[in-house]
Parts: C-alpha cells; sequence; structure tokens
C-alpha cells in the first residue's frame, strides 16, 4: 500500500497515507480499470488490420463482413477511450484531491510544532529558511504524495496488463520489444542517486535566497538610509547566481532521462518491426495485425516508461525536502508542559538565588537573583542596557528553563505550573513592540479574541492610544503595515500595551515599553496602570526614573547581580546607580 516503504525519510508520511487509504484504494482501483480499456484499443485496430489483411488475401469475399466488422471495432475503440478517459479523469481527480489533503495537514503539522518550540529555536534558525520548509518543502513532498504515486500506479499496471497480453499473444516478439527495459532500470537507479543529491543542494540553496530576500524587505529602511543598495543586489546576484548554477547541475542530470527513454523505445520499435516483420515472413507469426499491435503496445508504454525518470526525480526531490522536514519536526520543544491540569494564578512572584546563561550565546545575564512581589504590587526594575532586566520577564514568561536557582509562581516551582495557565495569566509588553499586518482592532484583539468594541476602546482609552486610532482615516479599522510600520514608535508601543491589558491578566510585565513616548502621555498611562494594578502583580523595566517612582519596589540590576534595591525615597537618599540617574534625568528635564 505505502510506495515510500523503502524511502526511509518518506515513511513519516505512512500515517496520512493510511489516513487517506479509502480514497487512495479506489483511485489504484479506478487505475487499473483505466488501464484494461487502454488495452482494448491495440487489440480492435489489429483485428481491423486483420479483417483488411484478408480481404486482400480473398479469405474474405463479403465486403458487407469487412464494413460491419471494422465499423463494430470503430465504435468499440470509440466506447473504450471515453470509457478509458473518463477513469482516467476520475483517478487523477482522487488522488491529486489526497495530495492535497495530506499537503493541509502537513502544514498545519508543522506550523502547530514551530509554535511549540522554544524561543532559543527561532534564534538559532533564520525565518527564511522556516518559512521554505513549510512552503517550497511541503510542496515538493505534496508532488510525491499526489502525481508520483498517481504515475507510478498508472506505469505498473500498464506494464503488468500490457506485458503480460503481450507474452500471451506472441512470446519471442515480446521478449525482444522490452529487451532495453533492463537497461532503462539501470540507469534510472544510477541517474536517481544523482538526483537526490542535487536535489539537496537546491533547496538549502532555496533557503538561503528565501531568508535573505525576507531580510531585506523586512530591513528596507535600513538599507535604504544607509544606501547600500547596490551592495545588497550584489549580494542577491551572487546568491542567486549559485542557486542558478545549482538547479542547472540537477537539469543537466534530468535532461539524460528523456533522451534515453525516447531513445530505447525507438529500439523496440526497431526490433518489433524487424523482428516482428521476419517471423511473419517465415509464417510464425499468423497475421500481420500482431505487429501493428505490438506498434501500439510498445509506444503506449512510452509515456509510462518516459514518466520513470520524472518519478524518480521527484521522489528524490521529495525525499530530500521530506529530510528537511523531519530535522525540525523532529526537534523537541525546549519548553515541555509537565503538568496535565490548568490552575488559577494569583500573581505570586518569587526568585532565589537564581543564575541563568543563554545556551546560544553563553552569556550569564543573570548572577544570583533573589526578589519577591506580590499581588498588587508594582517592582520597578532599571539598569544598564546587558544588566539582565529583559532576561528576568522572559523567565517568568518561561520562554526559557532555569537551570540554576529557582523561581517560583503562587509558591509554586515554575516547571510545575501548567504552561497556558501562566501564559494566560501573563499581559506582556516586549521592549520591540511587534503589530501584526491587520487592523488595529485586531491587533488588539489578540489579547482577548471575543472582546467587545467597548472593551477594545477602554483598553486603548487607558493605553492613552484611543485619541490617535479615532484620528485616522479608518479609525479602529486602519489596517497596518508590516511590523505595524503605518504607526509611529510611540503609537506601536501603545497599542501593544493596549494588547496587553484587554486580557485583564494577574500579572503585567513591561520591558521599556514607554521609551517612545513623551513624559506626559508616558505619566498619563502610568496613572491609568496605578488604577487597574491593584489585584495584579506589575514589573516594569524602565530606563526612566519616571516610570518606577510609584512602584512599591525598585531593583537595581549591573552585570546580571542586584546592586541596589528600595522604593524610590530610599534610593535616591542613597548613593548609587539610581540617585546618580536620578539626578541626571532631572537635570536635562529642567534644561
Amino acid at each position: 500500500m505505502y510506495l515510500c516503504a523503502s524511502m526511509k525519510e518518506l515513511k513519516f508520511l505512512n500515517k496520512y497515507l493510511h489516513k487517506y487509504r479509502g480514497r487512495l484504494l479506489l483511485g489504484l482501483i479506478i487505475t487499473v480499470v483505466a488501464a484494461v480499456f487502454k488495452l482494448v484499443v491495440p487489440m480492435k485496430i489489429g483485428d481491423s488490420v486483420n479483417i483488411i489483411e484478408q480481404k486482400i488475401n480473398g479469405e474474405i469475399t463479403d465486403m458487407a463482413l469487412v464494413s460491419s466488422g471494422i465499423m463494430k471495432n470503430i465504435l468499440l475503440l470509440f466506447g473504450a477511450t471515453i470509457l478509458a478517459a473518463l477513469f482516467t479523469f476520475v483517478m487523477r481527480q482522487t488522488i491529486i484531491i489526497v495530495s492535497r489533503k495530506v499537503e493541509f495537514d502537513l502544514k498545519n503539522e508543522i506550523y502547530a510544532h514551530y509554535q511549540k518550540l522554544s524561543l532559543g529555536f527561532y534564534k538559532q534558525n533564520r525565518t527564511g529558511d522556516l518559512m521554505n520548509r513549510i512552503s517550497e518543502d511541503v510542496g515538493k513532498v505534496r508532488m510525491y504524495v499526489g502525481p508520483a504515486i498517481m504515475y507510478s500506479t498508472t506505469t505498473i499496471t500498464l506494464f503488468i496488463v500490457v506485458i503480460s497480453y503481450m507474452f500471451y499473444k506472441a512470446p519471442v516478439l515480446a521478449t525482444f520489444a522490452v529487451l532495453p527495459l533492463p537497461i532503462l532500470s539501470i540507469m534510472v537507479y544510477r541517474l536517481s542517486i544523482a538526483i537526490h543529491k542535487r536535489s539537496t543542494v537546491v533547496q538549502q540553496y532555496l533557503s538561503k535566497l528565501t531568508t535573505f530576500t525576507q531580510e531585506s524587505f523586512s530591513g528596507i529602511g535600513v538599507i535604504k538610509a544607509y544606501g547600500i543598495e547596490p551592495r545588497t543586489n550584489a549580494e542577491f546576484v551572487e546568491l542567486s547566481d549559485g542557486s542558478k548554477q545549482k538547479n542547472i547541475d540537477l537539469v543537466k542530470v534530468n535532461a539524460l532521462f528523456f533522451p534515453l527513454m525516447m531513445l530505447l523505445i525507438g529500439v523496440s520499435n526497431i526490433l518489433v518491426i524487424y523482428i516482428g516483420g521476419t517471423r511473419y515472413i517465415n509464417g510464425e507469426i499468423p497475421d500481420l495485425g500482431t505487429i501493428v499491435e505490438f506498434l501500439f503496445y510498445v509506444n503506449m508504454l512510452t509515456w509510462p516508461v518516459a514518466i520513470v525518470g520524472w518519478v524518480t526525480s521527484m521522489v528524490q526531490q521529495a525525499e530530500a525536502s521530506q529530510k528537511r522536514i523531519n530535522e525540525f519536526l523532529q526537534t523537541e520543544p525546549a519548553i515541555q508542559n509537565r503538568v496535565s491540569s490548568e490552575i488559577l494564578i494569583k500573581g505570586k512572584i518569587e526568585f532565589k538565588n537564581l543564575s541563568f546563561t543563554y545556551d546560544d550565546t553563553n552569556i550569564t545575564a543573570l548572577k544570583n537573583v533573589s526578589f519577591e512581589v506580590n499581588p498588587g504590587e508594582t517592582l520597578a526594575i532599571v539598569g544598564n542596557t546587558g544588566s539582565g532586566k529583559s532576561t528576568i520577564l522572559e523567565l517568568i514568561g518561561r520562554l526559557y528553563d532555569i537551570e540554576n536557582g529557582n523561581l517560583f509562581i503562587d509558591n509554586t516551582e515554575i516547571k510545575d505550573v501548567h504552561l497556558k495557565s501562566l501564559r494566560s495569566a501573563i499581559g506582556y509588553v516586549p521592549q520591540d513592540a511587534f503589530l501584526f499586518s491587520e487592523s488595529i482592532e485586531d491587533n488588539i484583539k489578540f489579547g482577548k479574541e471575543d472582546a467587545t468594541d467597548q472593551q477594545v476602546i477602554d483598553a486603548a482609552t487607558l493605553a492613552s492610544v484611543h485619541n490617535n486610532i479615532i484620528g485616522f482615516t479608518n479609525g479602529y479599522n486602519t489596517i497596518l503595515g508590516e511590523r505595524g510600520i503605518t504607526l509611529s514608535g510611540g503609537q506601536k508601543q501603545r497599542v501593544s500595551i493596549a494588547r496587553a491589558l484587554i486580557k485583564n491578566p494577574k500579572i503585567l510585565l513591561f520591558d521599556d515599553c514607554l521609551s517612545a513616548v513623551d513624559t506626559e502621555t508616558e505619566e498619563e498611562i502610568l496613572n491609568n496602570l496605578h488604577k487597574i494594578s491593584e489585584e495584579k502583580t506589575t514589573i516594569i523595566v524602565s530606563h526612566r526614573v519616571s516610570s518606577t517612582i510609584n512602584a512599591d519596589k525598585i531593583i537595581v540590576l549591573e552585570e546580571g547581580k542586584i546592586i541596589q534595591r528600595g522604593t524610590h525615597n530610599q534610593l535616591v537618599n542613597t548613593e548609587g546607580y539610581y540617585k546618580e540617574l536620578y539626578i541626571k534625568q532631572l537635570t536635562e528635564k529642567e534644561m
């Protein structure tokens, strides 16, 4: 049943072939029926030639018998051709639809797996390569599940039916007719190895091209600002030239197939004419119709034999693509949900002697950090760039797992907290506000899909962005460009804040998300947050002292260590980083 049994990587698809086995079996049965009807055509043409030969030899003298015999064969030919075409059409519809369903299932499985993988995975793999595997590679695999299986089935069926009948009708002539086929099999095997190797390289280059163009389009503003369009274009030309060369190498191998097929089929035709004609003259073949019939059979096998090369190429390319897909599907998510039952998060957070090192860079971001935040409290974190502030927020969202020290959520080790419960209880506003290419309303609703229009307006008002939105021509229905490029930096940050607030979460995490707004807007947002955060745990990462003044607790980080802690009043009256930052920013404001 499973044609991929001999292909190691393609065995992954067996579960899909099993899922749609009913449709596939129906397609295979129809294929056999279509092949049988195709067999009728040469038989009836041979019979017609025999009738004409008998008339010429005087074996049939009645012209009416000749006409009726030929007319009967014409009607049978017409009927067989119509039925063969009909069954071929149904066969194509059945198997190709299965291939599309498998493509749909495979893309969904890959996408679902992508979402389970940790943040570290996305730091190590480029977006273009991820996109290529879910699009181009899946497309190659679909060609295997659909056209490759369909044409393979047609070829095998025709070979069995046609060659069996040929040996039944004239064994010696059939032997000479199929003599070139073993040579063909050996050549196909040798060429398929080369195709497999070159297909893998082609897909790798395609991933590089996709990655390069994706990054270029995303960073087009930087490219234009620095005037490096010529250099970027030269790099693209160099990369595409390499891709072109690898594709040419693959095409050169593929190009050997069809001339080889036609040569061998031509040899078969010559052998049929020569051997058949000789044996007919010698009386070893009783009628001329057999030779004509065999010529039709040999040429009927031309397309199936020629398609062997194409099918082989498709299978080899599909295996190379499926191998690339399997590499990611076999990647285990670094963050595993170890708990089966969901819980209600209250919001208490405790870091206890926690140290953390990033695997990809080997940078130690936190060193023996300890603090506690209770529900209803606001913690502010300040420090220089690279001091570990953002890492604390990422660990609370369990974007990374902890190896040294402890992180407790409601007095429970974070690894023992249900992952969905944890993340559903968090409203996270990242430092780099990311908005999707949807309407402003839809972007805010990412925080709560079933939110009402009034809830969207309320969240935007709390984030001090409502007045900006209603000033747009289409208001909340304004469609944003890629990554929210339609909005200014401050507007993007505030829409991102609205997206977090509409969830009404137990834990609010703000990662320097007010850096692009003016001080008046910042103060308005902070006052709004103060009103709604009475029962919430709020952590604000900021470079501005103005964002930390009303916090219940403040910690100062330096190179991953807590060097100061206390309230605003305590820290401004203590010599150290916080007081220096406060005086510096106060002076800048006065100036």
